[in-house]
């Protein structure tokens, strides 16, 4: 779980290193300039890592399905190589899928206004201001959402079915609290990113539901990231053992 974990973070870290200092920026001063290939480098880091974090919380929920459902042969079935597959099947389809859509997007033409509302190059604003036919791109990126993100999504749910099925059946009240205990983060950070994921593509992109839309994104590519780590931290009794520990000694140094 721990490894999948760091893979999980520094996924988190690359799509806020690509995203935040761009907002940072506009927060400062109203706008910032940015390149049309700048633009295309930081909407590809931004699939890539939508698509591996989808991936990776595919793989830690059959992770977790194969520590509940199948716990004898969990050591078995994870070995050495399996983890290590998994990571870079995740790693590879972010990076190998992402490029089809910015290879779209150079055959298309921008004539029009060159400002794009929102805070960061995502796909939506950037194809309003193309000046030509963006179908092409529309598709790919269908497809991709589709074939991707909601094969990746369904998968997750029927483990989790599964993970519930198994739990329920444990006959002891603390044998099932234990059992929920090792999955209950990961279904946090799965409800969170998959929830703000498909609120984005549900609301509409122009009038008034744009700016619902940004606040979407900032939900999606800010806070989620932010989030993972603390939920996680959570979970870990030295981590709890080390916060109740500075509580305690503030406390104590604000009495004395």
């Amino acid at each position: 779980m721990y490894f999948f974990l760091s893979h999980l973070s520094a996924c988190d870290i690359l799509i806020s290193t690509n995203v935040v200092p761009n907002t940072l920026q506009i927060l400062l001063k109203g706008f910032t300039y940015m390149s049309v290939q700048r633009c295309f480098v930081q909407l590809y880091f931004f699939g890539a890592s939508a698509i591996i974090e989808c991936c990776l919380l595919s793989v830690m929920s059959y992770d977790r399905y194969l520590a509940i459902c199948h716990p004898l042969h969990y050591s078995s079935i994870m070995a050495f190589r399996l983890p290590y597959y998994l990571a870079i099947w995740s790693w590879s389809m972010g990076f190998m899928v992402a490029i089809i859509t910015v290879y779209l997007l150079l055959e298309v033409q921008f004539c029009g206004p060159n400002t794009i509302d929102h805070f960061f190059c995502d796909l939506s604003p950037l194809l309003g201001i193309s000046c030509s036919d963006s179908l092409a791109v529309e598709i790919a990126v269908s497809l991709v959402a589709g074939v991707v993100g909601l094969l990746q999504f369904l998968f997750v749910v029927v483990t989790y079915i599964c993970i519930f099925n198994a739990i329920f059946q444990i006959p002891t009240k603390a044998g099932r609290q234990r059992a929920f205990s090792t999955c209950s983060a990961h279904l946090s950070v799965v409800c969170t990113y998959y929830g703000s994921l498909i609120s984005l593509n549900i609301v509409p992109s122009t009038g008034y539901s744009s700016n619902i839309k940004k606040a979407l994104s900032v939900l999606n590519t800010v806070l989620t990231p932010l989030f993972n780590p603390i939920i996680y931290s959570l979970r870990n009794k030295d981590l709890q053992e080390a916060l109740c520990k500075v509580v305690f000694l503030r406390k104590h140094l604000k009495n004395s």
